[in-house]
């Protein structure tokens, strides 16, 4: 009987061996990022920026995109934004945090292109390959169907997203959202040629008198690194922003926005931050 209990005890240890090696099952919520070879941690987008004084970050689900967002590394402070080719963005003014993620060797990696990107890696660091896809200018469907194993495949699919896809077709694959219920993973956009889009990559909140402010990255034109925005018209000297009421526009260093081209991903749930917005 004790050489049973031994052997079951030693069947269970090397089943959870075999899971920690295997990895996250088809849906399970892990927080990886596949593009990252080095297993040295770095200092995250979280960790970077704080909330401004008075506010605490809002609530997200463990393994959710916001959650995954937050932990985007962050290279270090100072680095300047470089476009595809290496040389420097003309302008260094305008961003806090360049984010940790290659921008390819190729004019592809632009605006929309960037949000695709993490929206993808997210989906491929989470066990969730399977859901990635999207749709051409010409509204076909391109979806990914290899494995979070092939990663130069995934990126090699990813070009091909950057060369068909763009703000036009993005936008059209989202839903409006009013400002008062935006979350993090939200997308401000102006498809068309050319367009503009940011993400929303970080939200907080004054609890006592519900007000909330919140982060946006960005590529542009020509492909560059993703990098955390600067508020030009911020009172407090943070990047932070105030959610812009309807009608209003929301003015960021390279690019105004209509409040109502605030959009969100179809298939993206609510983070447990809408009791906010009542």
């Amino acid at each position: 009987m004790r050489n049973d209990k031994i052997g079951s005890m030693a069947v269970a240890l090397a089943a959870m061996a075999v899971a920690l090696v295997a990895g996250p099952r088809h849906g399970e919520a892990t927080l990886r990022y596949p593009w990252r070879a080095e297993a040295a941690t770095k200092m995250t987008l979280a960790e970077r920026v704080p909330p401004p004084a008075g506010f605490d970050r809002l609530p997200a689900g463990p393994g959710s995109f916001a959650e995954w967002l937050r932990g985007l590394p962050v290279t270090a402070e100072g680095t300047p934004v470089r476009l595809y080719d290496g040389r420097p963005k003309w302008n260094q003014g305008l961003h806090v945090a360049v984010i940790d993620i290659d921008t390819g060797a190729r004019n592809l990696q632009q605006c929309a292109d960037a949000i695709m990107r993490l929206r993808a890696e997210y989906f491929l660091g989470s066990g969730r390959a399977r859901e990635i896809g999207f749709n051409a200018t010409d509204g076909k469907r391109m979806s990914f169907k290899g494995s979070a194993e092939d990663y130069r495949g995934f990126r090699r699919y990813m070009d091909r997203v950057f060369v068909y896809a763009g703000s036009y077709s993005l936008e059209r694959e989202m839903r409006t959202v009013p400002p008062a219920d935006m979350q993090i993973g939200d997308v401000f956009i102006k498809g068309g040629f050319p367009g503009h889009a940011v993400l929303v990559v970080d939200m907080a909140v004054d609890a006592s008198r519900g007000e909330k402010r919140f982060l946006l990255m960005q590529s542009f034109m020509p492909a560059q690194d993703m990098h955390v925005l600067k508020n030009p018209r911020s009172q407090d000297g943070t990047p932070w922003y105030a959610i812009p009421a309807a009608g209003q526009q929301l003015i960021t260093p390279e690019w105004i926005f209509a409040a109502e081209q605030l959009r969100r991903f179809k298939n993206e749930p609510l983070h447990g931050q809408s009791f906010l917005s009542r």
